[in-house]
């Protein structure tokens, strides 16, 4: 029996019998389709050639969208890895996952991922490089979990720079198809590094043929100058490293012949690595490129989609296309609603109107707050609007000052933000991407997409705000979160399971010392006082 996509309701979670007892009947291994899920780590829409962005060259990526679909509105629930990538693999938003809301958690063993299902149910799956993480995927039956499946890393390759993966993950690709049976299905999942941070600094002037004049665009939440201008465009030369991957994977399939039966999704887990993007919950935070081909799948190819879509609705998709039964697995709920009406449909535009919003929100990201505490957010995107909600407002959004501001990653844009209001003891950029917060934001999607006009506080914006908010809210209920029912400090309260950095506040505010990679030493700012 297919599963009922009207409902938006599909099954994810398999009971531990199911892995040891999938029997060959049940695997129709001779039509499903394929899938290539590329991922790249860290990346915001609208940096694609697709999108009219000039200063980045994907043409794997424009080409998946030319022979497929381009989305104009996805848009993970989390903008951070762990759990925008938990909420890929389950199909369910994170305030959902318990302890996978987090970043760095140990990954709850009720939650079976779409990987480890397709794999249980006659695919031929694995991954190269980064799957979920960071965190513990936990065990079954003794045995470490794979919740992207098993890894295929043996291939390395000569980087172009310093701080660029050495996977060939092209190459590791291909080792993973060599190793599937006949005409077995295969599930991949292809997790670049890049363009996270480090960047070899000015990589992509040197190697990228790109000019800083080339950036038409500066967010004005940093300051406009050369320093920021080559950071962007290294970032630019570790997305096109990410495509060429692509375009040789691509390449592979064709020559092997199985380009045709192939889903292939390309996307990113969050945005791009820089003050007031990677980590929050603003528009350039959540808002991630989406391009989707298949050519035997795909009822009329070369359309742009308008449609909000969420990161959950990938796990419905797979479990869909592939046909996995319903009364072979332990049922639950899921929130993701499948993509296929949207791959049979010939429309363009808004194809689905009961597509017209998504929700995000965050727990505990990275540590650097008294006890590892969170950052609390939940809010709601339409086509108009983007409504936020802060709950825990005394506390740094960013993390705390006097330990690098963890939840913003290291960079010559982030230490420039610091140098300018160390230099001027004040500073709109800095206030923007580190200062405290309101408990409701507002902000026009469209004609403010950097979230500079909080319109919360206008007394017209009143009515807006309040439908935005109990919509938002009356879904939340109707998904469990443990925030709208008094019980949000269990975020808090589960371990971090990252390595040294647990309990990172309190044990560097002791005294201890503390390695964090991921932060520049000037970015601490041990005597900084609150004005």
């Amino acid at each position: 029996m297919r599963m009922n996509r009207s409902l938006g309701i599909l099954v994810l979670v398999i009971s531990a019998s199911f892995f040891s007892c999938a029997s060959e009947e049940e695997s129709n291994t001779s039509k499903r389709p394929n899938i290539l899920f590329a991922i790249m780590d860290d990346a915001s829409f609208p940096h694609m050639g697709a999108y009219g962005t000039k200063w980045v060259s994907t043409p794997a990526f424009d080409y998946v969208a030319k022979e497929g679909l381009l989305f104009m509105n996805a848009y993970t629930p989390n903008a951070k890895c762990a759990p925008s990538r938990a909420a890929i693999l389950t199909g369910r938003n994170s305030w959902q996952l318990e302890e996978a809301a987090n970043h760095s958690p140990d990954f709850p063993a009720k939650f079976t991922t779409f990987m480890e299902q397709l794999i249980s149910s006659g695919y031929h799956g694995g991954h190269t490089a980064k799957g979920w993480a960071p965190g513990n995927p936990g065990e079954i039956n003794g045995e470490r979990r794979e919740l992207t499946g098993p890894a295929f890393n043996k291939y390395k390759t000569e980087a172009p720079t310093s701080q660029i993966n050495g996977n060939d993950y092209a190459k590791n690709f291909a080792d993973f198809l060599d190793q599937k049976e006949g005409e077995q299905p295969f599930v991949f999942w292809y997790g670049s590094t890049e363009p996270h941070r480090a960047y070899e600094y000015q990589s992509g002037l040197s190697k990228g043929n790109k000019k800083l004049e080339d950036i038409d665009v500066i967010p004005p939440f940093w300051p406009d100058t050369d320093t920021v201008r080559t950071d962007m465009l290294d970032y630019a030369y570790e997305i096109a490293y990410f495509d060429q991957h692509l375009q040789r994977m691509i390449d592979e399939l064709e020559r092997r012949g199985e380009l045709a039966n192939t889903i292939i999704v390309v996307t990113a887990d969050n945005g791009m690595p820089f003050p007031r993007i990677k980590g929050q919950e603003y528009e350039y935070s959540n808002h991630l490129p989406l391009a989707i081909m298949w050519q035997d799948g795909i009822a009329k190819s070369g359309r742009i989609i308008d449609d909000f879509i969420s990161f959950i609705d990938f796990a419905p998709t797979f479990l869909d296309v592939a046909e996995v039964l319903t009364d072979s697995v332990k049922m639950a709920a899921i929130t993701g609603k499948s993509l296929l009406d949207i791959f049979k449909s010939e429309e363009a535009g808004q194809v689905d109107s009961a597509r017209d919003h998504v929700l995000i929100g965050k727990e505990r990201h990275d540590v650097g707050r008294p006890d590892d505490q969170g950052y609390p957010i939940r809010g709601i995107v339409t086509a108009d609007y983007i409504y936020l909600h802060n709950f825990e407002t005394d506390r740094w959004p960013a993390g705390n000052p006097e330990t690098g501001y963890l939840n913003t990653d290291g960079s010559p844009t982030k230490t420039q933000i610091l140098n300018e209001r160390r230099a001027n003891q004040t500073s709109v950029n800095w206030e923007l991407s580190f200062g405290k917060r309101p408990a409701e934001e507002l902000f026009k999607r469209v004609s403010d997409p950097f979230a500079m006009q909080n319109l919360a506080i206008h007394p017209e914006y009143q009515m807006i705000k309040a439908q935005l908010k109990e919509r938002l809210f009356e879904e939340l209920r109707g998904q469990n979160d443990p925030r709208m029912f008094g019980k949000g400090h269990i975020f808090d309260e589960y371990p971090y399971s990252g390595d040294a950095s647990k309990d990172f506040y309190n044990r560097y505010m002791k005294g201890e010392k503390m390695n964090a990679g991921w932060v520049n030493k000037s970015d601490f700012e041990k005597d900084f006082q609150e004005k």
